[in-house]
């Protein structure tokens, strides 16, 4: 398990995943209230039902003794059974449709809070977790606990309410009998805890492994084009058997452990049931009972017996939804980003920021960033980046250079507040970004990342996204921008075009394309370009190129690059070596200056051969 969900480890923790499982149900208590009121009325009806049963073989056998049969009382008595019997089905059938309604209520609400918890996740959270563990949290897990509630409340209330019952009547017809027939509880009790503490552990391993093979499977699926480039599949293959075989292990032992109970509850139920009938027989034969209140007696013990092996038997569903509960409770408790400053006075960045979460237009030009000391690490005691102090003037593009794990995507990060700084400050308009509200930061910036994310859905939609109930005219406007337009009207459906997977059915540059346009609809006054031209051929990196410039224009803009041919004409370049700002100014200062980023530059141009002596070894 990953250290971002600690496991809980005791039988108190169960008890507490427990507790507050049945403190979800508190918005449907309206609901519960019917629950175990129809049950109230199911266990009623049902246990009565035998006495009646029983005083009607009474009348039977007097009829024999005195040789004068009563059909008329008997007739009532039968009648009385069948309505009893009936209106017993009628209350099942209402618990269940109410448990029903309940339940899903339930699963819905925690479905929703986990959806809105991932919202509140840091970026860091998911830097340490399985994509696939996380999705099984919050769908495989979710639909455990609604499954076993389900069946749980329909039976467990239902079990204490006939236990109950019939021990009443069971007491009333025959104290003696009654002590017989508890003898069971303490046998039962005694199996029940023993089966429970070995079987707990293996249907938390079972949770567990579900979640592993869901990762794995999602990284299969995501990936499979390179596994099957290496020949990596029957690595994979075994990869997967090997977690199949341990989930395999996991819910046999868990079943099997779960699955020993009800058989032993039956064969102690049926020592009762033998020890009643011969007690029930001497009583007759003394005259202390009739055959009528042995008969009903049999039928109490039956179903005092009966819900006794079901409890043993929902021990398996309990500890299955005790460990998926754990599960979705740990995802619910992870640490959530911190909330946001309270406000300050209004200033321009934090007044521009407002506006654009509202969706309004800027009224002023706004981007003048500063970084004053900027430091950062994903770790603790291992910065990425370092004391980083730069101003970008508004609409002055600066372009990051560097080599691979220099920080460039780091500056963009923190920027954006997807992982907050450890010491210095970052300004946009001179107010700190930690004092604004992180939507209201973000509605002022555009983003085009090196992994173009287009969802499932038209063309159309992946660009309105940028800014949605936005006029056709515009997105016609900003595809044409951005050289979207030319390739998607030669498509059959055009704008309608549906995509999945991804956009896998466009090639890299067209889903790259499509990104900003997305953003050059957005119109945000600061833009961050992360590595936009990488893994697209020449002729698609020079119309995003030409994308980019127009994208740029009136616009504060950082741009990340590897390829040097993008960032020729920014203001300010920054080359970066090891979290730190080692050159920076533009393109002819810094190639006049004979530094890290002339090499950078002639070996992408000229070739590295010639200039081993220029660059790093890892260049």
């Amino acid at each position: 398990m990953s250290a971002a969900f600690p496991a809980a480890a005791g039988t108190a923790a169960k008890w507490r995943a427990a507790g507050r499982l049945l403190g979800l149900l508190r918005p449907v208590r309206a609901r519960m209230a019917g629950v175990i009121a129809a049950t109230c009325g199911f266990a009623a009806l049902n246990v009565a039902a035998p006495k009646y049963l029983g005083d009607a073989t009474d009348v039977v056998v007097e009829s024999v003794v005195r040789g004068e049969f009563d059909e008329t009382k008997l007739g009532r008595l039968l009648l009385a059974v069948a309505l009893m019997y009936l209106g017993a089905s009628l209350f099942s059938w209402i618990q269940g449709a109410l448990t029903a309604t309940a339940v899903q209520r339930l699963s819905y609400g925690l479905r929703a809070s986990v959806e809105h918890k991932l919202h509140l996740l840091p970026s860091s959270h998911f830097d340490d977790q399985h994509r696939g563990d996380v999705l099984s949290r919050a769908t495989n897990d979710v639909d455990n606990v609604s499954q076993a509630l389900n069946q749980l409340l329909n039976q467990l209330i239902m079990s204490v309410l006939m236990l109950t019952g019939a021990l009443a009547m069971m007491t009333w017809l025959s104290p003696l009998l009654a002590l017989v027939a508890l003898a069971s509880v303490p046998v039962s009790t005694v199996i029940t805890v023993l089966v429970a503490r070995r079987s707990q552990a293996h249907f938390t391993e079972q949770w567990a492994s579900t979640g592993d093979l869901h990762s794995h499977l999602e990284e299969f699926f995501t990936g499979h084009e390179v596994i099957k480039a290496f020949g990596r599949q029957q690595a994979a293959a075994a990869t997967f058997r090997e977690g199949n075989e341990r989930l395999f292990r996991a819910a046999a032992g868990a079943q099997y452990l779960s699955g020993v109970v009800q058989p032993l509850m039956i064969f102690v139920s049926n020592l009762n049931y033998i020890a009643v009938a011969v007690i029930g027989a001497l009583q007759v034969a003394a005259g202390t009972m009739t055959i009528g209140g042995v008969q009903a007696f049999i039928q109490f013990s039956r179903l005092f017996s009966q819900p006794m092996g079901q409890i043993g038997g929902m021990l398996t569903l309990m500890q299955s939804c005790a460990a998926s509960a754990e599960r979705v409770f740990a995802l619910l408790d992870a640490p959530e980003i911190p909330a946001d400053a309270a406000p300050a006075a209004a200033g321009g960045a934090r007044a521009a920021a407002a506006r654009a979460a509202a969706g309004e237009p800027a009224a002023t030009p706004a981007g003048r960033v500063t970084f004053e000391g900027a430091t950062f690490g994903y770790t603790p005691g291992a910065p990425v980046v370092q004391d980083l102090t730069f101003t970008v003037e508004p609409g002055q593009t600066v372009a990051i250079v560097g080599h691979t794990g220099a920080g460039k995507t780091t500056v963009a990060n923190l920027l954006l507040r997807f992982y907050e700084l450890d010491a210095g400050r970052i300004t946009v308009d001179g107010v700190d970004i930690a004092e604004l509200p992180r939507d209201g930061l973000r509605a002022t910036i555009g983003t085009v990342m090196q992994d173009a994310w287009l969802f499932t859905g038209s063309i159309r939609e992946n660009i309105e996204y940028g800014r949605p109930g936005a006029a056709d005219a515009d997105i016609t406007a900003a595809a044409q921008a951005s050289h979207v337009d030319q390739f998607v009207r030669a498509l059959p459906a055009g704008y309608a075009t549906m995509l999945g997977n991804d956009g896998d059915s466009l090639s890299r540059g067209q889903r790259q394309l499509i990104s900003i346009a997305r953003a050059q609809l957005a119109g945000r006054s600061i833009l961050i370009l992360d590595e936009a031209t990488s893994s697209v051929d020449s002729r698609t990196e020079v119309q995003i190129r030409q994308a980019m410039a127009r994208l740029r224009q009136g616009r504060t803009s950082f741009v990340i690059a590897h390829r040097l041919s993008t960032v020729r004409d920014a203001d300010l370049i920054l080359v970066m070596d090891h979290g730190r700002i080692v050159e920076q100014g533009n393109h002819q200062e810094l190639m006049a200056g004979e530094g890290l980023y002339t090499g950078l530059y002639r070996a992408q141009f000229a070739g590295r051969e010639q200039f081993d002596g220029v660059l790093e070894p890892e260049l």
